[in-house]
């Protein structure tokens, strides 16, 4: 994946709005008046974010009658997921790190409580 691809993935990512909509479109293909529903916002806005999605590639729209349904476009997200999965390891190392230490010290603090 490119990195101007990864880029503009994440940043369409980062808005909640989107990524309630990215939720949303998981279940089905969506009209904006439908896409619109919980949201407090115009139907204007929906389309500005639809467009953050379409050119991020996460979400593709066709025309069906007066219709323009968008639907998710699985790609994108694919790629963001393998790209994330690479640091999966690292991050998962990390912890454990972070939990030696807790761990020693839960240990030795029950220890003295047996021996109490």
């Amino acid at each position: 994946m490119s990195t101007t691809t990864l880029n503009a993935t994440f940043l369409a990512l980062s808005d909640p709005t989107r990524r309630a909509m990215v939720s949303r479109l998981a279940t089905g293909p969506a009209t904006v008046n439908e896409l619109a529903g919980p949201f407090e916002i115009t139907l204007q806005a929906v389309s500005k974010h639809l467009k953050v999605l379409e050119s991020a590639g996460i979400v593709t729209r066709e025309r069906s009658a007066q219709l323009r349904p968008a639907r998710l476009a699985g790609s994108a997200l694919e790629e963001a997921s393998r790209w994330l999965v690479d640091y999966r390891e690292f991050f998962t190392e990390s912890f454990e790190r972070l939990d030696e230490p807790l761990i020693d010290q839960s240990i030795r603090s029950t220890d003295g409580r047996r021996n109490s």
